[in-house]
């Protein structure tokens, strides 16, 4: 017996906030080795056009100052996102701040890495965000967002 698939009929209508931290912006450029050769507007429009073709709507944001990303969680309450997609970059392993905004909205979230923060350096392997997440997805490259936000389309 096949296992249920989530439904196509849940993604209409659905709000998605995808979240990119700092340095998030050099993709394509920056350790390509490491992080790919994509850049972040390919990985947006590839988003956009995956959540559109479901019925869904994707906003964006990146920014490399910790204050801008907590505002902008926190202003997702306010616009009824139903899930947030979250590449906390670095602050992934710093930021209590960005955790709290995150907890004090309440929205469910999928963490996304684009490397395998578990088998680099040893101060990359901790995430202040992984227990509060949903899931998280590392070391897939940027296919890591499209399996998040079909499991954020799929979800209640």
């Amino acid at each position: 017996m096949s296992k249920p698939q989530p439904s196509r009929k849940r993604a209409s209508g659905r709000s998605i906030l995808v979240v990119h931290g700092p340095n998030l912006n050099l993709l394509g450029s920056r350790e390509p080795r490491i992080y790919g050769r994509e850049t972040l507007a390919a990985i947006n429009a590839r988003l956009a056009a995956a959540a559109q073709a479901r019925g869904a709507r994707l906003a964006t944001f990146q920014s490399n100052h910790e204050g801008d990303l907590i505002d902008r969680v926190q202003a997702a309450r306010a616009e009824k996102v139903d899930w947030i997609i979250l590449n906390p970059g670095g602050l992934t392993h710093t930021s209590v701040a960005l955790r709290d905004a995150l907890a004090a909205v309440a929205i469910p979230f999928v963490e996304v890495h684009l490397s395998n923060i578990h088998a680099r350096e040893p101060f990359r392997r901790h995430s202040y965000f992984s227990d509060l997440a949903a899931g998280s997805i590392v070391g897939l490259g940027s296919r890591g967002y499209d399996l998040a936000l079909e499991y954020a389309l799929g979800r209640d």
